[in-house]
This record gives C-alpha cells, structure tokens and sequence, in this order.
C-alpha cells in the first residue's frame, strides 16, 4: 500500500468569509466544520468545508484575504478543484446553481464521467463530477446540508495541474507520492492513487506549454495537500522528498493534522498532511464549525482577535424542530 491515500484537503483563496460561507455551506450543502484562523497570519481566519466530520478526502479550505488582488489562472498552479456528484444528480445540480444566479458549464464527457464546470463568488474553478465511484462514498455526506442525500456532494473526486511541461512533475506523483499513470486525452494526463480504495485519489496534469504562469490571489487555489495515516509514514515521505532534490520544510503541527511542505518541479505548492488527529480534537461532533477555535498559543490573543476579524453570520444544524438557527 503506498504512504499516500489521496487527497486530503485543498487551500485556496478567497474575498470576504462570507461569502464563502454562503457559497459552500447554503448552496453546496458542505458544513463549515472548523472556523479558526491562520496559524501563519492569525488576523484572518481559515474556514474549512466538508463532510459531517470534515473526513481527508472532502476538505476544502480558504484563506480569505479581501485586500489581496485578483489572481489568474495558469502554469504552475492547481487549476480545478472537482468534487464526486451521484450520476443521477447532473440535472439536480445544474438546476440548483443556475437558479442561484451561478455560472455553469456542461454537462460534458471526460474518461468515463460526466462534467459540470462551476465557479464560486470569487471565481474559484470548480466541477461537479458524476461518476459511479459515489456509491462507495456515502459516508462523506453531511445529512442536514440542505441537499437531498441521493444528490449531495461526497467529497473530493480530483484535482488537476496546469504544467508547462508534465514529466518532472509526473516523476515526483509517481515515484515519492505512488501514483501512476491511468489515462490520457489530449493534453490531460491522469495519475491516480495505485490500488486506492480511499476515494479522492485521482491527479491530472495538464500540459500546457503556450500558457502563461498563473498568478496566486483571489479565486485561486493556494496548495493542494495529500494524506498519509501515520507521523511515521510522514517522516519516511519527508525523507524521500528530500532525497529527491526538492526542499522540504520541518513538520509543522497545525493542530488538526501535522504538514511538510514542498514545491513540485512545476512550482505547485504540495503539502502531505497526517490523518490524526482530525478536527473533533477539540470540538464535539455536534459542535463543529459552531465557534471560533484557536490553538492554545493563540488563546491570550483571543480577545484582540475577536475585534479584529469580521462578523459571520453562521448556518448551524437544523435543530429537532428543522428550524435552522443562526448566529452573529
């Protein structure tokens, strides 16, 4: 079995807190599962979306600078960030974004599923990814998401790289993370997890040599982060990353998994994170996403940061009644 699983979250950037957490909590039907800050510039908050227990694989999460220019998409970036859909909910979908007043492309064919192309309030590009393999992912449903069940969203499915040029950085999928090469149509090259059952598991690159460098900002993706079960496994990857000629940084304790990062060959900032401990460390299941939580070393500073950071408005769980509750 390889020391990556898959995917575990992805981090991008974002305007105003709110919204996205009218986006992907209201009309994407994820929970707000951890609202704390950035442990690197604690005067923002980092909002993390996902499952009913925000499980690697289903996370995506923001750093919401609003002062921060617009970025672009391009090389040396993730370009599509696509969550797994039920095959019968491509209709339901595309119905529900366009009465929200959001774009959507498709449905179109790719390998064997089909595709809505989505983009957020930022202009985020996401898709909306129908396939069979949801039917093994009905853990990863948040079940008072505003979503019927039989249509809601199971997590990741995958994401893709734009590369001016691919073997470099298929080399490092392949021989440091254990993926391998499952496809290709046109430009696109698919590397998935070998031997995955974990779900999440699926890379492509895109090699796009005309195009120009992408630009970080809002509306893209910041780095991209694939799970490893185990502390041990991630120091043996660690060590093989730097065997391999890139720069790893030291293990950083993030409180709700442990992360080394590196930059691929292409310039995409990877990161591998630890399963444990997960985000129930330090809230109840029930009262995920409900407050904001701080690191111990951050808690002296609480107060300050209270005032600082921006008011939400937060949807809560339906309560026994299905009344939804809300906070300020």
């Amino acid at each position: 079995m390889s020391d990556i699983l898959g995917i575990h979250h992805v981090t991008a950037i974002s305007g105003h807190p709110q919204t996205s957490v009218n986006f992907y909590n209201s009309l994407l039907g994820l929970r707000l599962v951890k609202l704390t800050v950035n442990f690197d510039d604690p005067t923002t908050y980092h909002l993390y979306f996902g499952d009913e227990l925000g499980r690697p694989g289903t996370i995506l999460t923001f750093f919401p600078w609003a002062d921060a220019p617009k970025g672009h998409r391009g090389t040396g970036q993730v370009v599509t960030t696509s969550f797994l859909i039920p095959k019968n909910s491509v209709d339901y979908w595309k119905n529900r974004l366009k009465n929200n007043n959001v774009i959507v492309k498709g449905p179109f064919n790719r390998f064997d599923e089909q595709v809505l192309t989505v983009y957020d309030s930022d202009g985020l590009e996401l898709e909306l990814v129908a396939h069979s393999s949801a039917e093994d992912r009905d853990l990863n449903v948040w079940n008072d998401g505003g979503v019927p069940i039989e249509y809601a969203v199971r997590g990741f499915y995958s994401v893709t790289l734009s590369e001016e040029g691919f073997e470099r950085t298929a080399g490092i999928l392949e021989e440091e993370l254990g993926f391998s090469l499952k496809g290709q149509e046109k430009s696109r090259f698919r590397y998935k997890i070998k031997n995955s059952k974990a779900g999440a598991s699926i890379v492509d690159v895109l090699c796009l040599p005309y195009t120009p460098y992408g630009n970080i900002g809002i509306g893209t993706v910041h780095h991209v982060a694939f799970r490893t079960p185990t502390d041990e496994k991630q120091k043996v990857l660690r060590s093989s990353i730097i065997k391999a000629g890139l720069n790893a940084t030291p293990i950083i304790d993030r409180t709700y998994f442990h992360s080394v990062y590196f930059r691929e060959p292409g310039g995409i900032l990877f990161e591998i994170a630890t399963d444990p401990p997960g985000f129930t460390t330090d809230q109840k299941p029930s009262e995920l996403g409900t407050r904001l939580m701080l690191p111990e070393w951050l808690e002296s500073e609480r107060n300050n940061l209270e005032k600082i950071l921006p008011k939400l408005s937060l949807s809560y769980p339906r309560t026994q009644s299905g009344v939804r509750k809300n906070n300020e």
